[in-house]
């Protein structure tokens, strides 16, 4: 990356200061700002409370901008914000928990307003296509059990693709998993983690 790279850390614990993803991201932040060319935002979309996604703000992102309503106005406005903080950075973490094999429906809803057609991604006669270019993402998972590598991490190939639809194809993913598999085996998968973190920021 050159210098300054700009790093959007996007949250989405529903636990707050207990949560374990929120814990990766927190130590993420803590090495970033230990070097001098990173600058951080974070998105929490917990405390952004993005409600899902529905017919009327869908409808009005196919209005042309002069016109829409005043309330269709708002209403795209929330995405058009979005989409632009994305692009206005080089790299993308996302700390995610995993919840019921899935990631939360909160983040879901901030992904469901950050891919929008004509604006991240466009359909084309062999299938969609990336319109988001240069960027790298980071994928921080927190995890209870064991699911990297086994057919039961629906979350991960999940993420994968959401990103590969804007165009992100670089994606570095660091798991913690076995958080509540008895005490020791969490403080052996946070180290870890915390040490595969401290080497991504390293190369950033």
């Amino acid at each position: 990356m050159t210098a300054n790279t700009r790093v959007l850390v996007v949250t989405s614990s529903i636990l707050g200061a207990h949560g374990q993803s929120l814990g990766l991201a927190q130590h993420f932040q803590r090495v970033a700002q230990q070097r001098g060319d990173l600058t951080l935002k974070v998105r929490d979309v917990i405390a952004d409370d993005l409600p899902h996604l529905g017919l009327e703000e869908l409808s009005s992102w196919q209005v042309t901008e002069e016109e829409r309503t005043a309330e269709q106005r708002e209403l795209a406005a929330r995405s058009d914000a979005l989409i632009a903080e994305v692009l206005d950075h080089d790299v993308i973490v996302l700390a995610v928990p995993m919840y019921n094999l899935g990631i939360p429906s909160q983040l879901k809803a901030w992904f469901d307003r950050v891919l929008r057609a004509g604006k991240t991604f466009r359909y084309t006669e062999n299938g969609p296509v990336g319109l988001v270019d240069g960027k790298r993402a980071i994928l921080l998972g927190a995890r209870g059990g064991k699911y990297a590598g086994t057919a039961m991490d629906s979350q991960t190939p999940h993420i994968t693709h959401m990103l590969g639809l804007m165009g992100i194809s670089q994606l570095d993913s660091v798991f913690a998993e076995g958080l509540n598999m008895g005490e020791e085996l969490k403080e052996t998968a946070l180290s870890d983690a915390h040490q595969q973190i401290e080497a991504l920021v390293a190369s950033l």
